[in-house]
């Protein structure tokens, strides 16, 4: 899909012109109308890692090491995939990895109780959110419960036409004078952050208790609500101690603006490297090297747990995969030579908000996907600073494939910062730079992407992978 080229420039590289011609447009449109379907559907990270699996089983995947094309997951959260190449393990591995989780509330472990006539459920916000984008908004319910007799049951509530939605209350201007003199980050307490959940109570019943009242008169909102949930589900309260209840937002990821050249949804921190990276490994062409793509959980709280990418899961997948296909391989050598790609987004220059960035080394929508050397905060504390010598190859690599790409980092100076998976890689030995396209409102209910840098992007990993 990419046309060999070299008279790109750094100054000249917008994607809309590089991909002017019909085939790119036809080809851009419907790799935007996938993402708008995946990105609708799949909100948590247990629906994006069981669409992938989905994918790859369609193409040819299979879940083991006895075959050329492989996938493992771990605990429906994180997958490995791997392609083997011509050449042995240890003369490299081409590697992309990104993330499937998104910021976004939980319910806690006893989240229903009833406030004022109304059912309640009690959350606890995951990741970097800006608390006061998740009030007075439709919101829906998705994740898992699991029953004291182990059975799964998946729930989504929200999403069709004829569910319904749920939200979290706001406080009405006639009343917030005081909340108005706070700063943002006192005005929004997380605790407030609960969600409704109903407001019919339960019926009364004919029989009186001791005092004389109904013996559901209390809390009968609450008790309607988990009524419903036994009805529809077959749940009962305790069973909200096993359960992974996300509140994320409700309907559809759409384009925007009048052109539909951009692209509005939910949690494309960091779907949209995730989709990207499926679509470019699907695409790929027989590689000389063995290519791997790794979606993890939990990046948005520190990349803990068994899921993240602190934990040993790609090691044991790496340490599998070299006893099966380089029986004798030195892992160590093998991540010694790997190339890898932490596929995460990058804060693009927002037209409001030019002043947060430096706007010399900052990344504009619609000019490709974009190199970030370094992330980290003051003074780079927390980051992997990529050698030259891989940006060098990198560079080399795109152009010579003519793919437009731009390279920034995240804001002015010592006026915030963040973290990716690169340093948890980097800690093997191998190469590796964050690389994605440029997101506006990130960590919001509704993030912005650019049609034409899903496009680059996906080209782009895709190169990496046949280099």
């Amino acid at each position: 899909m990419s046309d060999k080229k070299t008279d790109l420039t750094y100054e000249t590289r917008n994607c809309w012109d590089v991909y002017a011609a019909p085939k790119h447009r036809k080809a851009m449109d419907a790799l935007a109308a996938r993402y708008l379907e995946f990105l609708s559907a799949c909100k948590t990270e247990r629906e994006t890692i069981e669409y992938v699996r989905a994918r790859v089983r369609k193409a040819g995947f299979k879940d083991g090491l006895d075959h050329d094309m492989i996938w493992r997951d771990m605990r429906g959260k994180t997958m490995f995939l791997a392609r083997r190449g011509k050449r042995p393990l240890s003369e490299g591995v081409r590697l992309v990895g990104a993330h499937a989780d998104t910021p976004r509330l939980d319910l806690k472990q006893h989240p229903l109780y009833e406030e004022c006539g109304v059912g309640l459920a009690k959350t606890h916000y995951y990741g970097g959110i800006r608390k006061h984008q998740w009030f007075a908004r439709p919101l829906a319910l998705h994740g898992v419960v699991v029953r004291a007799d182990g059975q799964v049951v998946a729930v989504n509530i929200g999403e069709d036409a004829g569910d319904p939605v749920f939200t979290v209350l706001d406080l009405l201007p006639h009343l917030a004078y005081g909340q108005m003199e706070k700063t943002v980050a006192n005005a929004f307490e997380a605790e407030k952050l609960n969600i409704v959940f109903g407001h019919e109570p339960r019926a009364k019943k004919a029989a009186k208790g001791k005092d004389g009242a109904a013996p559901d008169e209390k809390n009968r909102v609450k008790g309607r609500v988990l009524d419903m949930l036994n009805a529809k589900y077959g749940l009962v309260e305790e069973d909200l101690f096993s359960a992974e209840l996300q509140i994320v937002p409700a309907g559809p990821a759409r384009p925007v603006g009048l052109d539909g050249s951009l692209i509005g949804g939910y949690g494309q921190d960091d779907r949209i490297c995730v989709f990207a990276a499926l679509e470019a490994l699907l695409a790929a062409e027989a590689p000389e090297h063995t290519q791997v793509v790794l979606f993890w959980d939990k990046e948005e709280i520190g990349s803990e747990g068994a899921t993240g990418a602190k934990s040993l899961f790609f090691e044991y997948c790496m340490d599998d995969l070299a006893r099966a296909w380089e029986p004798g391989a030195r892992l160590s050598e093998i991540f010694l030579n790997m190339r890898a790609v932490s596929a995460d987004v990058h804060g693009a220059l927002d037209p409001d908000y030019q002043d947060v960035h430096e706007k010399l080394n900052s990344s504009l929508l619609g000019h490709g996907p974009v190199f970030c050397k370094f992330t980290g905060h003051r003074g780079k504390v927390g980051a992997n600073d990529a050698h030259a010598e891989y940006v060098g190859f990198l560079r080399n690599l795109l152009n010579r494939a003519g793919i437009p790409w731009q390279m920034a980092e995240l804001g002015r100076v010592d006026l915030g910062g963040g973290g990716t998976v690169a340093k948890y890689l980097a800690a093997y030995g191998m190469d590796i730079i964050d690389f994605g396209p440029g997101v506006l409102s990130m960590h919001s209910p509704f993030e912005i992407s650019s049609k034409a840098d899903l496009y680059a992007t996906m080209l782009a990993y895709r190169e990496f992978l046949q280099s």
